[in-house]
């Protein structure tokens, strides 16, 4: 077996029948081959200009996604960790205020919030969506609660009008963690403005990837826009004047350059995840896949399967050179940088379930038919083996 790391990204090879086969998890190359000459007259037009911080690049990527998006602003920053940090920071969220966050999610969702001195304060998943059970948020709510960060998790979006619902009879902001939701829509519109403010990422394994880190903030409130712009730069919105501590996050002119000229194709690489998506649903066996609501248009930022045997099924799969990947083996709740809140094994067993049974099945954009049709025969093989 021949093998190979790439931003985490594993490639594997192994020979079937006459022929060797290499199936990634995600290919980042070819995305870059098939726009070679769009994203080099990008780099070139921002390399000759020498501007190369903030200015036009920048501000045509932020007015194009917000368009896109549906919103009416948009605020590029360094990364998608620091876009939920600001967006925290800009709705006054601070020490000793309560977030309520999804047990089952990145961990970066917690760490924003515990970067503002907050509590990120946990609730399980709907067994379905594998996204936070709406059900289940209005008892979390304390007199310390502040807010809600809503995970559209693995590119299908959570369900926000009853979000919306707790959050006004509360009085609590909604934060909309969109970090592998690029494009999706709920019950018709795009994600991008439903709640205070959207957040995401454009690491290069998202749906729509710079070449390095990035992200951005998006809102229809011109105030909460005003204020991360002027916290990622440092506290200023007038140079030399500061106007609080803030901090330097602001998205590069390259990676925007590059983001542009991505944004025009992704509606393409959308469908053509939609349609992986709809081969994997009609066509595994023996595997639970995933459900989608009749309001969601989910945008398969990650195609997820569960089984019980899962860490057999991975090894047999990277044995056949079938790159999968697990989207997370530790959830956040047991991660050593939260043991001092004392949560214990067992106290979100639908989260610690997902973490044990779920498999990340290659997806991505220029994956291939005739590939794809190798991981299908090769899981439906192992599921009914195992």
């Amino acid at each position: 077996m021949i093998g190979k790391s790439l931003l985490g990204q594993q490639w594997y090879g192994l020979t079937f029948g006459d022929h060797v086969t290499q199936i990634p998890f995600l290919d980042l190359r070819a995305g870059y081959l098939e726009l070679r000459s769009e994203i080099d007259a990008a780099v070139a037009r921002v390399l000759e200009s020498g501007w190369y911080i903030l200015g036009p690049e920048v501000e045509n990527f932020e007015q194009a996604f917000a368009t896109y998006c549906e919103a009416e602003h948009c605020i590029g920053v360094a990364n998608g960790l620091d876009a939920l940090i600001l967006s925290l920071r800009a709705l006054e969220i601070e020490a000793g205020d309560e977030v309520i966050v999804p047990s089952n999610t990145f961990i970066a969702t917690w760490l924003a919030v515990s970067a503002v001195g907050a509590k990120p304060v946990p609730v399980e998943p709907d067994r379905r969506s594998y996204n936070i059970d709406p059900s289940l948020v209005a008892d979390a709510v304390t007199e310390k609660t502040r807010a809600i960060i809503a995970v559209h998790l693995y590119g299908q979006p959570a369900d926000l009008d009853p979000l919306l619902a707790v959050a006004r009879q509360h009085g609590l902001r909604l934060i909309e963690d969109a970090a592998q939701c690029h494009g999706a829509t709920y019950k018709g519109k795009r994600i991008g403005a439903h709640g205070d403010a959207v957040c995401w990422s454009f690491y290069p394994g998202k749906n729509l990837g710079a070449l390095g880190d990035a992200g951005g903030v998006t809102t229809k409130d011109a105030e909460i826009a005003a204020r991360i712009s002027m916290l990622r730069n440092y506290g200023s919105r007038q140079k030399y004047v500061n106007e609080e501590p803030g901090v330097n996050s602001r998205l590069d002119p390259l990676q925007a350059a590059v983001l542009s000229v991505k944004l025009a194709h992704l509606d393409a690489w959308t469908a053509q995840r939609r349609k992986l998506a709809d081969r994997y649903v009609d066509q595994l066996r023996d595997v639970s896949v995933p459900f989608v609501p009749n309001w969601a248009d989910p945008v398969w930022h990650l195609f997820v399967i569960q089984h019980p045997k899962r860490d057999r099924m991975m090894a047999r799969l990277q044995d056949k050179g079938i790159a999968t990947m697990i989207h997370y083996p530790i959830p956040p709740h047991l991660q050593q940088t939260y043991s001092q809140n004392a949560f214990k094994t067992g106290e979100f067993p639908l989260a610690e379930n997902m973490a044990e049974q779920m498999l990340s099945l290659p997806i991505g954009p220029h994956l291939s038919f005739e590939d794809q049709d190798v991981i299908i025969e090769a899981v439906n093989r192992i599921a009914a083996e195992i």
